[in-house]
């Protein structure tokens, strides 16, 4: 069977264009509530039974992405709490080949013969470039878009972004409230700070030379950001309502569009932002509003120039206003065309970069701050300076995702935790060593060379410094030991760099003194043609190899996540596929899937990196692992490793299995795939390997 390596449609659905094909609707992200909503925990709730999906050819006769001008393509807030996800979209607008790293160009539009109704997303998220599909059905109250969309009516870029958007974070509602520093590094893969505008308290206090659990910012210094001023992205907002703002409310954040200084008729110096409202229209009173008072101090002709520039919802005010009326702001890092960093502090192009994933485990690399005595057992990475230079080192945080009934993933919030209850408090200290070999708790003692000096509940937190040659020492940290997180370490350099960990062993789960982990390794392959059947957007999804398993009812484990899954691709870094997986309950009493249901568990988006991992808890029963790449076709061998929580009864037997069949005894192991009897597999166990066809 041939398959089409568009997206396809599924149980019959779709809707064809006149004399044309079906267009593609996504099953995963469906056109309902369970969309729009994940907790109707904000006002979108209220919706519920008003929303109309649309196709834009529904909306306006001749729907475009984006318009030439860039004015009539910035975003418009709508109903949706995502100011911040839409001030941090202008950085697409200002780079061109940012937007077409996230939107990929040359894909079939309106009025092609090509179009069938779907666009393609990238956004980077905890180290790789995650591809994400939607239909273009988007939300809609009579007949218009209720989210956000561009100023020009006829331009859709924002609102399918946005849609794209929302899937990655499991429904629209995942989008209300957020930073624009997270959202800044989502799209470009870079990387994105926050400086205070407010008072910083006594130089004592700013001297602190231990930790403490606070959210502590650089306070802003616009003059730093010279070096980078046409290049980088300015976000501002408020934690209150102020002054000069006749209608915006707590916590919303505005995009800074430019600042130039001007010279006023008697002689001084004054600097004015021009600052864009995500609403569209302007909220703001003061002294350089339209026909406000400070123009009358400038040369008329500037006058004119600088109120010429103000586009529908932006205004300008000068910086002792802005630096009074607004909280914080965002700065991110500007990216080259070739995907270098550059520095805001010095402007220098940062062309050399690593990274490398770790983890604190309870009990073993969680060590909390430097006020721990188990501080030392935090995880640890060197860091080698080739030649001196710019050196930028970040430590990103995972978000915790759960698996919910429909097939997404939503964020994991500590209910104990309400005001920081997406990340941990965390920081980063560097010491400089001067050898590969030392004595750690003495050097623990002195202070570090480098360090974010407090820790704050970022998601990323970025140290900075020049750096001479030779070698560090990077120790990441919670602020409280024993708490549990991913992480990722990534370092930008103007020089030659190298990143390693310093090796240790640690358990995959979290395990009780009863129970123990049992692991099954099965090597399998996508074949073009036969078993790389692609993802559930494609008929041929239950073409890919099929793996059954068992979760049995043991009373000793109750509790807590048994089961751990992760998909390993053999290829090479620089030619992967974008991978995932899905577990599916078998029907009762036969081994088969029923297509009609949806997974239980889900490891998507597919991604493209070498291995993508999902622990979660399932009750006891027959499921089956349906591993795959995004389209069909796509060629590779791959491994798939299953660990088990089992009681240590169940781990005694197996020794004694293992053992029988190291000996020579006759046990056979009898496992079959799915749908799919070609697929070998292989069990690891008791240190051989069992193939069965």
């Amino acid at each position: 069977m041939t398959e089409n390596k568009q997206p396809g449609v599924m149980k019959g659905e779709g809707r064809p264009e006149p004399g044309g094909e079906a267009l593609f609707e996504d099953l995963d992200f469906p056109s309902d509530d369970t969309s729009l909503l994940s907790d109707s925990s904000t006002p979108i709730a209220r919706l519920q039974g008003k929303i109309t999906w649309r196709r834009p050819k529904e909306i306006c006769q001749s729907p475009v992405l984006c318009h030439d001008n860039i004015n009539l393509g910035h975003a418009k807030q709508g109903l949706l709490g995502d100011c911040w996800f839409l001030c941090a979209c202008t950085v697409l607008l200002k780079n061109k080949h940012l937007l077409n790293k996230v939107l990929p160009p040359d894909q079939p539009l309106w009025g092609d013969s090509r179009y069938r109704g779907f666009f393609q997303f990238r956004f980077w998220r905890q180290g790789y470039w995650t591809e994400v599909t939607i239909d273009d059905r988007l939300p809609c109250i009579n007949s218009s878009l209720c989210f956000s969309s561009c100023h020009s009516p006829t331009a859709f870029w924002v609102a399918l972004l946005e849609k794209a958007y929302a899937k990655l974070h499991g429904s629209y509602e995942g989008l209300w409230a957020g930073q624009v520093s997270e959202a800044l590094v989502d799209l470009t893969g870079g990387l994105a700070e926050h400086w205070s505008l407010g008072d910083f308290g006594s130089e004592e206090e700013q001297r602190s030379e231990w930790d403490s659990e606070q959210v502590r910012r650089r306070r802003l210094d616009l003059n730093l950001l010279y070096p980078v001023k046409d290049d980088c992205v300015l976000s501002c907002s408020m934690n209150s309502s102020p002054g000069g703002a006749s209608e915006l409310g707590q916590y919303h954040a505005l995009t800074v569009m430019e600042w130039v200084d001007v010279k006023t008729v008697s002689g001084s110096d004054v600097r004015l932002l021009r600052i864009r409202n995500p609403w569209g229209r302007c909220c703001w009173g003061g002294g350089w509003i339209e026909s406000g008072a400070g123009w009358s101090s400038v040369d008329p002709n500037c006058a004119s120039d600088l109120q010429a520039r103000v586009a529908e919802g932006e205004f300008w005010l000068d910086e002792a206003e802005f630096m009074s009326q607004f909280d914080d702001v965002t700065v991110g890092y500007p990216i080259s065309e070739e995907g270098h960093l550059k520095s805001i502090y010095t402007g220098t192009l940062l062309t050399h970069s690593h990274q490398l994933p770790g983890r604190w485990i309870k009990g073993h690399s969680a060590g909390g701050s430097r006020n721990s005595s188990s501080y030392g057992t935090n995880p640890k990475f060197w860091l080698k300076v080739s030649e001196g230079g710019d050196v930028l080192v970040s430590l990103l945080q995972h978000r915790k995702w759960r698996n919910t009934e429909k097939n997404s993933q939503t964020l994991l919030e500590d209910t104990n935790n309400t005001k920081h209850q997406h990340y941990q408090a965390t920081a980063l200290h560097m010491w400089k060593v001067e050898k590969k070999r030392f004595n750690l708790s003495r050097m623990l003692n002195k202070p570090p060379c480098a360090s974010t000096h407090c820790h704050a509940y970022e998601r990323e937190v970025v140290l900075q410094g020049q750096l001479e040659p030779g070698y560090y020492l990077l120790i990441p940290s919670t602020y409280k030991p024993g708490v549990e997180s991913r992480f990722l370490i990534r370092v930008f350099s103007s020089a030659s760099i190298s990143l390693s960990a310093l090796k240790s062993s640690a358990p995959s789960l979290p395990l009780t003194t009863d129970v123990e982990l049992e692991t099954c390794n099965f090597r399998g392959s996508w074949v073009e043609g036969m078993t790389a059947g692609g993802s559930r957007n494609f008929l041929s999804h239950w073409q890919n190899p099929c793996f059954p398993f068992t979760v049995s009812d043991d009373p000793a484990v109750t509790s807590g996540v048994n089961v751990k899954i992760t998909l390993h691709q053999s290829r090479p870094d620089t030619d992967l596929h974008p991978i995932g997986f899905h577990i599916y309950k078998l029907l009762e009493g036969r081994q088969t899937i029923s297509r009609d249901e949806d997974p239980v568990a889900s490891c998507v988006p597919h991604c493209y990196t070498q291995d993508v991992s999902l622990a979660c808890t399932l009750p006891a029963g027959a499921y089956a692992i349906l591993p795959s790449t995004y389209e069909p076709d796509c060629s590779a061998d791959f491994t798939l490793s299953l660990a088990r929580r089992i009681h240590r009864k169940v781990v005694k037997s197996q020794e004694r299995l293992g053992r029988a069949v190291q000996e020579g005894y006759d046990c056979s192991l009898k496992m079959a795939a799915l749908n799919n009897p070609s697929v070998l597999l292989r069990l690891s166990l008791g240190g051989r390997s069992l193939t069965s066809l």
